[in-house]
């Protein structure tokens, strides 16, 4: 029992310094290292010691005590982790996402819940996903802690610390990797006393409502579009349909039609952009055009970390995706009564938010919009 109290006023200590913590973020920025530096110390208390001595007070009480005191514990560790003040993810070896605290998830950008069950490579810039994914390889089968530097997709110029450490959950058959994110840059925006004293009321979040009103705009645009088009030519509602989507809504906009085999019509991309090469490309040689040809329905790739050759390679032998910074793409079918009259790819690139699903659904809307237009193009049946 003297245990047991020890370990609980242990753990009373250990919350009291995280809240201390916390409270830290505010501090003058040359003294955000040292805050740095406690919290991380903290982190390793609850593995190399807190955790030792909950799993040796476990083996010597009642089976029912332990099942009750196990839950509590694991409440506990869970409220701890989730107000770490510091960017936190846990990941298994093939760095899939199996929790992530409420800090990490404002940094990422990513929406909660959304990353879970999803690596979390993915969020990564592309020439960081690959280095990351093998240090994380390496602490998980045991070689050690590791730490480097990547940049994520929405924050491309803000360079980011990752240490990495293995741990070992009770039950768990394989160690997962506890991931620390620090950003290099440590300087706080200002925050004056006054300011700290009467803080502003919390304005409403309008940025879903933007996000509507900006779709919809999208369709009034691509429907005053295709009513106005002066020939219903396949090429000529194509390109014109290319040139409302090219832009506002991606930074790329690919189209291929024709029988047998698809050839490229349109290829716009962002101003300085190689976009002969991509036009010169042959759409057979893309594996997403040709299975959204085949298929007849929108394939809508999220994050790009686990094929970079699914849209092919340029005359240079390079990946399309990777030279083009693509992480995010849409691939559509122009399909009316069962026939494929061509195929629409849309790609965003760098920190531009993904497409999200609702974009996705408005796209297939808009691209059976455009086959209604299409009066002749030469077209290839469903197989």
């Amino acid at each position: 029992m003297a245990q047991t109290e020890e370990f609980g006023e242990e753990l009373e200590g250990f919350v009291r310094r995280v809240a201390e913590l916390k409270a830290a973020r505010s501090v003058p920025s040359g003294d955000l290292p040292t805050v740095l530096d406690a919290a991380i110390f903290e982190l390793d208390h609850v593995a190399d010691q807190l955790w030792p001595w909950y799993e040796q007070l476990s083996s010597t009480v009642p089976a029912a005590a332990v099942g009750r005191r196990d839950r509590q514990e694991q409440q506990l560790l869970r409220l701890i982790f989730q107000q770490l003040p510091l960017p936190v993810a846990l990941t298994d070896r093939e760095t899939v996402v199996r929790r992530l605290n409420s800090a990490a998830t404002v940094f990422t950008g990513a929406r909660p819940g959304y990353t879970t069950g999803r690596p979390l490579a993915g969020l990564l810039g592309p020439a960081d996903r690959a280095a990351f994914r093998s240090q994380v390889a390496a602490v998980a089968r045991g070689d050690g802690d590791r730490s480097l530097t990547v940049r994520f997709q929405q924050r491309p110029n803000l360079p980011v610390h990752t240490t990495l450490t293995a741990l070992r959950p009770n039950g768990e058959p394989r160690p997962t990797v506890l991931v620390v994110l620090q950003p290099t840059d440590l300087r706080l925006p200002p925050n004056p006393p006054e300011q700290r004293r009467n803080p502003a009321p919390a304005l409403p979040d309008l940025s879903e409502a933007t996000r509507h009103a900006a779709l919809r705009d999208l369709l009034d645009a691509m429907t005053s579009a295709l009513l106005t088009t002066p020939s219903r030519d396949g090429r000529t509602v194509v390109e014109r349909a290319a040139g409302v989507l090219h832009g506002r809504f991606a930074d790329w906009v690919i189209a291929d039609t024709g029988s047998g085999r698809p050839v490229r019509t349109t290829a716009l991309g962002p101003s300085g952009a190689d976009t002969d090469a991509v036009a010169a490309q042959d759409p057979a040689d893309c594996p997403l055009v040709v299975e959204a040809a085949r298929g007849g329905s929108p394939a809508p790739r999220v994050r790009l970390d686990q094929d970079p050759d699914a849209f092919g390679r340029d005359a240079t032998g390079a990946p399309v995706l990777v030279q083009a910074n693509v992480t995010s793409l849409l691939c559509v079918p122009l399909a009316r009564d069962g026939v494929v009259l061509g195929v629409l790819t849309l790609f965003r690139c760098g920190a531009r938010p993904a497409f999200s699903m609702a974009e996705a659904q408005a796209m297939d809307m808009m691209s059976r919009h455009i086959a209604l237009t299409v009066d002749e193009l030469p077209t290839r049946r469903l197989s």
